[in-house]
């Protein structure tokens, strides 16, 4: 019987674990996630279905979602789903409560990635550190003199949206030269689609069949290591951006490591 199961909510995929009592992992599921958090409720749900196999046993779940989680598990904002309630926010566990029919732990995605690296991985011992999550966007958290940093509202870690360029590209949030615009997946596709129109990235091209939309992050990072100068150049591009965040965080919170996690970071 599932002891323990997880979802969580990326900016493209929802993955859901059933975990034993000793903390390895038994099963995986995983769904595309929805656009609006009617469906993604939905989808959780789909998620969960196939990690119980129709058991009788509900175990209850824990949920890290993206955005603005306060306290009280509501969510205020969600720049990777549709607009989730407006200026109100969305009680988003008590309405998965509600759906899954069992108690749910929501949180921010990356402040359960913060605790579960503090706990169980790489953070283990370590009485201050950084994590910052490079995926879709770029999220985060940090423990402090011992304990997992909150705020006056929760929403500690929300570090893609700190501004690097006040002339950078336009962000989902609604503002200008946030750090995920520069140093997320999604940047990082960018970078080479612009390369590419530049013409600095004829291998890349062809690999593609001359499909500019092809382009993206995996095919820049497969002509790297083929020996393309373009693609490397661009990949330095995107690791300064990645730096530049580093170092501003360092002066902010003088940790002892980071620790970097998400898709791009093989995790």
């Amino acid at each position: 019987m599932p002891t323990l199961i997880g979802v969580d909510v990326g900016g493209t995929k929802c993955l859901g674990v059933v975990l034993s009592a000793d903390h390895e992992v038994q099963a995986t599921a995983r769904r595309p996630t929805a656009t609006s958090f009617d469906d993604l409720s939905d989808t959780v749900a789909a998620v969960v279905e196939e990690l119980e196999g129709g058991a009788a046993e509900q175990s209850p779940i824990g949920v890290g979602l993206p955005g603005l989680v306060d306290r009280d598990g509501r969510l205020h904002a969600a720049p990777h789903l549709d607009d989730p309630g407006g200026h109100e926010p969305i009680a988003a566990a008590a309405a998965l409560s509600d759906r899954l029919n069992r108690r749910v732990l929501l949180d921010n995605d990356a402040t359960c990635a913060t605790l579960a690296e503090w706990q169980l991985g790489a953070g283990r011992g370590l009485n201050n550190f950084v994590l910052v999550t490079l995926g879709t966007g770029i999220g985060g958290g940090v423990v402090s003199d011992g304990a997992v940093m909150r705020g006056e509202h929760g929403f500690v870690g929300e570090f893609g949206h700190m501004l690097v360029d006040p002339d950078g590209p336009a962000c989902s949030c609604g503002n200008r030269g946030c750090w995920e615009t520069f140093a997320s997946g999604r940047a990082l596709g960018d970078l080479a689609r612009a390369a590419a129109e530049r013409g600095g990235l004829d291998g890349v091209l062809a690999a593609v069949g001359g499909d500019l939309d092809r382009v993206g992050g995996e095919q820049l990072e497969d002509a790297a290591r083929r020996g393309d100068a373009g693609a490397a150049a661009v990949l330095d591009e995107f690791a300064h951006w990645i730096g530049v965040g580093l170092a501003a965080l360092t002066n902010a919170f003088d940790p002892a490591a980071f620790v970097l996690g998400g898709g791009l970071a093989g995790t």
